[in-house]
């Protein structure tokens, strides 16, 4: 499938599809991509942060920086839905100008289908597939409510993306949006003393709270995505934090602890807190992930388990 456009986009499609068969076909074919991709495969970034903070225009940013570099890159943007057809509002093209007409770069836009932190049912499967056929994947959120805690247990570097004047110190802190990102970028450098004040806000805060990962600092970076200033020093922070990761095993696992969290949150979904105790509780169901095991695989035999305890067919 690698850098296979019309492969990729009909693999998208069977992993939306809700029929029974084709969900069937949809498990077996994530299944083996899970199982086959050379590790560590690609680096999967994903971009959060509030509306009107300068993500697509960041992202557009990173494709005129990395593709020259040769790298093939998949872009994943999840957006709102509507609530009657379950579509994405927002187009692929509209979104990434600098990949419109270009066969390295791939844009797909997923439906949020009202899930919470805005992150759609497919976007782990989407990720999936595109990390088999591309160099970098790169994930933008609608960025509303827990968005950044959602996206972190599906890519490997998280970046928060803020505007000037976005808030103090304590509102970062009351939001949570110190704890999961790994890069902060500041948009709108051009601004001048509010992007350097929010800079400083941000900088200021990441020693207070309890990370994620302690072994690594972000970087809080000024960056103008709309002249291009700063976007080299972000390429150089992704790939510097994706070498971090790498070294002594970080990596594994992190992307396990992010399975982990993703198969929690859709049992949850689906079942509610009955589904999980059903299953001895949440340290049984990460007990229950067998190293290698597919993602895919687990949820289904899971949700399956919970199915029986409910007299009903999955």
């Amino acid at each position: 499938m690698a850098r296979d456009r019309s492969a990729a986009a009909e693999a998208l499609n069977l992993a939306d599809d809700r029929r029974p068969q084709q969900r069937r076909e949809a498990l077996a074919l994530l299944e083996t991509l899970e199982r086959e991709t050379p590790a560590p495969g690609a680096p999967r970034v994903g971009l959060t942060g509030p509306p009107g903070a300068g993500k697509s225009t960041l992202l557009d940013a990173l494709v005129r920086t990395l593709r020259p570099r040769g790298e093939t890159l998949a872009i994943v943007a999840v957006d709102p839905s509507s609530q009657q057809s379950g579509g994405a509002l927002l187009g692929d093209r509209a979104r990434v100008r600098s990949g419109a007409a270009d066969e390295g770069v791939f844009l797909r836009s997923m439906a949020a289908r009202d899930q919470l932190g805005g992150l759609a049912e497919a976007t782990r499967a989407g990720v999936t597939i595109l990390a088999a056929a591309f160099d970098r994947v790169l994930v933008e959120t609608v960025g509303v409510g827990q968005s950044e805690v959602e996206v972190a247990s599906l890519v490997d570097t998280l970046v928060y993306v803020a505007s000037p004047g976005a808030g103090d110190l304590l509102q970062f802190m009351k939001a949570g949006v110190l704890e999961a990102p790994d890069l902060f970028v500041v948009n709108k450098a051009d601004l001048g003393p509010a992007a350097e004040r929010t800079a400083g806000e941000l900088a200021g805060g990441l020693g207070l709270g309890e990370r994620r990962d302690a072994g690594w600092t972000p970087p809080v970076l000024l960056v103008s995505a709309r002249d291009g200033a700063g976007i080299e020093a972000v390429a150089e922070a992704l790939g510097a934090h994706f070498e971090y990761l790498s070294a002594g095993g970080r990596l594994a696992g992190r992307r396990r602890r992010g399975v982990e969290a993703w198969l929690l949150r859709a049992l949850e979904t689906r079942y509610g807190s009955y589904g999980i105790e059903q299953l001895g509780g949440e340290t049984a169901v990460r007990g229950r992930l067998d190293e290698g095991a597919s993602a895919f695989a687990a949820l289904a035999h899971l949700a399956d388990e919970i199915e029986e305890t409910l007299g009903k067919p999955r």
